[in-house]
């Protein structure tokens, strides 16, 4: 089956850790992650500046990781990025912003690429929101 995953919450929410373990979850029986779009406050867990206390899991750092590791499609929505202070090179250098915090695998992009992924996967699976 072809997952196209959304998540809606930052790192530190609960419903990000599930969204993770289901995605490892579904690779490890053999299932296909279309893409990964965070939207909302999701886009902080693609943030390179956010620092979990020492005793709880590094789940921004765990996002990276298994998306790098996978190599899979981690789009982070460019419209709730900015909206948040979350940039890449490019839209801090555009906005004239002292510097940039979102380190690879990640990708800015619109809401488009979420929906391009709905019609490509079996699946929507949403975590978190309002």
């Amino acid at each position: 089956m072809k997952f196209a995953i959304a998540l809606h919450s930052p790192a530190h929410a609960p419903s990000s850790r599930r969204a993770l373990l289901f995605a490892k979850a579904a690779l490890a029986e053999g299932h296909e992650i279309v893409r990964l779009f965070f939207y909302q406050d999701g886009v902080h867990s693609a943030s390179g500046n956010v620092v979990s206390p020492q005793d709880e899991s590094d789940t921004a750092a765990q996002w990276r990781e298994f998306v790098s590791t996978h190599q899979l499609d981690g789009v982070v929505c460019i419209a709730a990025a900015l909206r948040r202070g979350v940039l890449n090179v490019e839209e801090a250098e555009r906005y004239s912003r002292p510097a940039a915090n979102l380190p690879a695998p990640w990708e800015l992009s619109g809401l488009g690429q979420l929906h391009d992924a709905v019609q490509a996967a079996d699946r929507l699976i949403c975590f978190g929101g309002p």
